[in-house]
């Protein structure tokens, strides 16, 4: 499907969006571009591929849920500008 200037510049200003000259020459083999893809999924068979109802359906595989430090202690302390017992020091804020 070929897209004229002069329909991209329509549709540009239905969208509300101020496109000079040379990006609306850009635009619209683009689009054309676009359509005729868009044209070439209507040719697929599809008749075997049952269709989706709800994304909700698939069953996610879960993790236990266990807390731990990442035994990184040393590596992330190592950000800190000044460390006392291997906690972060950090000045007082409320006297």
């Amino acid at each position: 499907m070929d897209i004229e200037k002069k329909t991209v510049e329509k549709t540009a200003a239905q969208a509300h969006l101020a496109l000079d000259n040379q990006i609306l020459e850009k635009m619209a083999p683009e689009l054309s571009g676009i359509l005729t893809w868009i044209e070439q999924l209507s040719d697929l068979d599809t008749e075997s591929v049952d269709p989706l109802l709800n994304v909700h359906d698939a069953k996610l595989p879960l993790r236990k849920d266990q807390i731990t430090d990442g035994n990184k202690k040393e590596h992330i302390l190592q950000n800190a500008p000044e460390e006392i017992g291997g906690y972060f020091v950090v000045n007082k804020i409320v006297e």
